[in-house]
């Protein structure tokens, strides 16, 4: 099995759909020997912020000479982005040899059906194990609780980020209910970093850390105190330490809570026996890549700014950091959003920062019509992705801004357009 034989056979497992449960995953993982058993982990979960927090954190553990796996979810191009040892994106002959094993295993009488992440978390499991990595930053994919990265039984450090409403079907209609579901990561005697600053989701997981046990918790704005600094740097307390001079690669005011988060982290793995400096803090902090965050680029005159806000909260965040941005020419929306979001929230908060929107559709069937997003907000509608950003490039014109919003398959379709970077077919988990 080749490169795409194997990432053709992983996308189709897609109709197996979103399964939230961990026996599958707990018989797989024994039947394959545990191979998460033999790993040091930092746990991360959240609505919004938990990408940039797992690769700010893997970012410092590096700086600070170790050796570092990162899971995250979903890629943005190519499904190799989804596991990173050392910051290198797994190989294509590498996954096409592990896929060709695991699917003869998964094929095989009595294995379990598992579903696309499922498969994915079990292969980035064994990719780590063999490594032989110091520590792995693990990316929750939806919720935390039923997760399948939540058979780690007892991680260096957990945290959740910001928690906010979205995938409501899946995790709850209230924000107590959606933190809870996040707090299922939380472990006995282990610390728990919390970013979530609603009194609503923080309740819940105070009350879920209690329970079980977590220890010690530390709070944004109580425990864990960001203040601004000079020259545009950060300083971040975490109980007695202060980092000062943080200078975060990640723009946006909304990044601040975001490394507050992470150097919280990073100060909690001390007490686990992780050395982090606070040198190795600050750089991993000022190195951090993370595209598809308040990215900009510039192709013929025009400016892109991508982002991945693909939800009201991260909307909210998006829309902040373009009321900040000075105004040069004209700034067009090319937006899109899946069926399942609340789309006209999204575009009362980013369409006012904007001079026209043009509509489009990524290619999958969770996305909603362009001209059912017109009916919130007047713009243009171009159902293929291509032809709207070259419309939203001739409306903006030299000097002016594309800002690209509102769905991950959206960024990822424009963004390969733009930098001509190859991307592989959108799947929604």
């Amino acid at each position: 099995m080749d490169y795409f034989a194997a990432v053709r056979w992983l996308y189709g497992l897609e109709p197996r759909g979103i399964r939230l449960e961990l026996d599958r995953m707990r018989t797989a993982l024994a039947l394959r020997g545990d191979p998460q058993r033999s790993l040091r982990v930092v746990h991360v979960a959240g609505t919004n912020g938990k990408g940039s927090v797992s690769a700010m954190v893997a970012a410092a553990l590096r700086a600070a000479g170790l050796r570092v796996g990162l899971y995250t979810s979903p890629h943005l191009h190519r499904f190799v982005e989804r596991i990173r040892v050392d910051g290198r994106p797994l190989g294509e002959r590498a996954l096409a040899r592990r896929v060709t094993e695991l699917r003869a295993f998964l094929e095989s009488p009595g294995a379990p059906a598992l579903t696309f992440f499922e498969v994915a978390t079990l292969l980035a499991f064994e990719v780590f194990r063999d490594a032989q990595l110091d520590v792995v930053v693990l990316e929750v994919g939806l919720g935390g609780r039923l997760d399948a990265t939540n058979v780690i039984e007892a991680p260096l450090a957990c945290a959740i980020t910001r928690i906010a409403r979205d995938h409501e079907a899946y995790l709850g209609d209230t924000l107590a209910k959606i933190a809870l579901e996040k707090a299922g990561i939380a472990k006995p005697s282990v610390p728990l970093v919390v970013g979530a600053r609603d009194a609503e989701a923080r309740g819940a997981i105070e009350a879920r850390a209690q329970a079980v046990g977590a220890a010690p918790v530390l709070r944004l704005d109580d425990e864990i105190r960001v203040h601004d600094a000079p020259r545009g740097r950060l300083a971040v307390e975490v109980g007695e330490v202060r980092i000062d001079a943080l200078r975060p690669a990640l723009v946006g005011a909304h990044q601040h809570e975001n490394v507050a988060v992470a150097v919280g982290v990073l100060v909690a793995l001390r007490s686990r026996g992780i050395a982090v400096s606070d040198d190795a803090i600050r750089a991993g902090v000022a190195r951090v890549r993370w595209p598809g965050r308040l990215e900009r680029v510039t192709r013929g005159g025009t400016h892109y700014l991508f982002d991945a806000a693909h939800n009201p909260d991260g909307c909210v965040a998006l829309g902040a950091a373009l009321a900040a941005m000075p105004r040069r020419g004209t700034r067009v929306l090319l937006f899109a959003a899946m069926r399942d979001k609340d789309h006209a929230q999204m575009l009362a908060t980013l369409a006012p920062h904007c001079d026209d929107v043009v509509y489009t559709r990524p290619q999958t069937p969770r996305a909603a019509e362009p001209e059912e997003l017109a009916a919130s907000y007047p713009g243009a509608c171009v159902r293929e992705v291509r032809a709207a950003l070259t419309l939203a490039g001739a409306l903006a014109g030299k000097g002016g801004t594309v800002v690209v919003a509102g769905s991950i398959y959206l960024l990822a379709a424009a963004r390969s357009a733009v930098l001509h970077v190859h991307t592989e077919p959108p799947i929604a988990m």
